[in-house]
């Protein structure tokens, strides 16, 4: 196997700099054993003006067979001669994709000692691979690397020169080129593609090659879009690890999209949804020392319960469902037959759905339910045709900033003809004899409203997508600072129109 790496310079910028970025100095050759073969670096170009490193791989067909003791790719047991007699020593493929991450590790990471501003910094780039196997053809290979900012050359192999009717090989020879990427950013992308054109690794995809992918994927796979079909075929079309990646990806695009971190998305919540507070009550240890049989978290759960009832709601989405304990509740209730559990925390989700038991749910049960990754900060075509939608415990998590996009994704692109919106009532807080004065219940909530805040807010986003607003107490209703949770019930339409609907 063979691939080159070239660049351009002049004076100020010389063009052996690649050298410093790859780690191996142009006048010594570079051997390397590995365990199917040796790796050479070499570069048959190196001055100011244009250097070349060259990587030489040396496949050892019987090592490999014997590594991987007849189980590899092209070496089934029944098929003992294509152990030895395949294309792997030729045509770029896996083999050539480790051999990469091995001898250039350095520069995949992106580091250089001795050169520490280099590896930043975008450069005029070249890279040829005479043979390269692609199961797509070269529409597939123009489709894989120009929305990352190559220009792509691919010349098809014909399978015999001398008889051009027996048409094209499944080889092709790729030469990349670009102007604005790093060193670091290239090997990344021949690591993950090559082996997606081959369609296939020479050893076994483990649950690991998930992290590795998501490394090597930094920075492009997650907005690339054919992201499912290269998730899939880099870790060899094995759905539940494609599932685990591509969920990972989403946590990074949404993250790349609010400029947070991946951590600050995926926060599972605590187990009862939103209070430090509400804990305390579940023990009985709320103001005055009175016991409380029934917890607020479960009081909560029965008024959405009893709306949703009153509303006559079948389909119904929990937005921000957190651990999955609405949903539970949902689901012992058959006249709910469709119920969507939308949360931007695979965390969240993992735990509702061993809470929910789905994967030892019956057939019939399963099917009235699913859980979905998602940030409500976004519209979300899923969401739309529901007949009510349940957001509790959830606004106050937002910045108050984002609240108008939350606004618009649920009232006025998915609008469902319910919506529930709970949230803690700040002037109720006096009351918590464990929280101390002016802190709010829950570490993660941005704000905390009064009543008059929660009804104004309420009151304009119904005027403002057609809604029609009732309040609804949920817990002790305290004659000085009302009920712990507050509940707003918006219905699609005027009054009038419900009156007329109700006749």
């Amino acid at each position: 196997m063979f691939l080159t790496i070239s660049t351009t310079g002049d004076e100020q910028h010389p063009a052996t700099d690649l050298g410093f970025l790859l780690h191996k100095h142009p006048d010594n050759p570079f051997s390397t054993k590995l365990s199917y073969g040796t790796a050479h670096v070499l570069y048959p170009d190196a001055d100011d003006q244009r250097c070349t490193a060259a990587l030489l791989l040396e496949v050892d067909a019987v090592a490999l067979v014997r590594r991987g003791k007849g189980k590899g790719r092209g070496g089934a047991p029944d098929a003992a001669l294509a152990q030895y007699v395949n294309d792997r020593p030729y045509a770029a493929s896996s083999l050539l994709a480790v051999a990469l991450s091995g001898v250039f590790s350095s520069a995949m990471r992106g580091v250089c000692t001795a050169r520490p501003e280099l590896p930043a910094q975008a450069r005029p780039l070249r890279i040829e691979v005479p043979a390269l196997p692609a199961r797509g053809g070269a529409a597939l290979v123009h489709q894989l690397f120009e929305p990352l900012g190559w220009t792509t050359t691919v010349e098809p192999v014909a399978l015999d020169a001398e008889f051009p009717e027996w048409g094209d090989s499944r080889y092709v020879r790729l030469v990349l080129e670009s102007d604005r990427l790093t060193v670091a950013e290239a090997l990344r992308h021949l690591y993950v593609l090559l082996p997606v054109l081959d369609d296939a690794k020479h050893y076994w995809v483990a649950p690991d090659e998930v992290d590795k992918l998501l490394r090597a994927g930094e920075g492009w796979l997650s907005e690339h879009p054919e992201q499912k079909l290269i998730t899939s075929r880099y870790l060899s079309r094995r759905w539940s690890l494609t599932r685990e990646a591509m969920e990972r990806l989403e946590l990074v695009r949404l993250a790349e999209t609010d400029d947070s971190e991946v951590e600050a998305i995926d926060n599972a919540v605590a187990e009862d949804v939103g209070d430090t507070a509400e804990a305390d009550s579940e023990t009985g240890t709320a103001a005055g020392g009175e016991a409380r049989p029934t917890p607020l978290a479960v009081q909560r759960r029965d008024a959405i319960l009893a709306a949703l009832r009153a509303a006559g709601a079948a389909r119904v989405l929990d937005l921000g469902c957190g651990q999955g304990q609405l949903v539970q509740a949902l689901l012992k209730d058959v006249r709910f037959t469709e119920i969507v559990g939308v949360d931007v925390s695979m965390r969240a989700l993992s735990i509702a759905s061993r809470r929910l038991k789905l994967d030892r749910m019956g057939e019939r049960q399963a099917a009235r339910v699913r859980l979905v990754q998602g940030s409500l900060a976004y519209t979300d075509t899923r969401l739309k045709g529901y007949d009510a939608a349940v957001l509790s415990e959830v606004i106050e998590h937002l910045d108050l900033p984002r609240l108008p996009a939350l606004e618009y994704a649920v009232f006025g692109s998915a609008r469902p003809r319910t919506v529930l919106v709970t949230t803690p009532n700040v002037e109720y807080n006096v009351r918590w004899e464990s929280l101390p004065a002016g802190h709010v219940r829950h570490g993660d909530h941005r704000f905390e409203w009064t009543r008059e805040e929660f009804r104004s807010w309420a009151a304009a986003v119904g005027e403002r997508h057609g809604y029609t607003v009732e309040f609804v107490p949920v817990g002790p209703d305290d004659p000085e600072v009302g009920p712990p949770t507050q509940m707003a019930v918006f219905t699609l339409g005027t009054p009038h129109e419900k009156e007329a609907k109700a006749a």
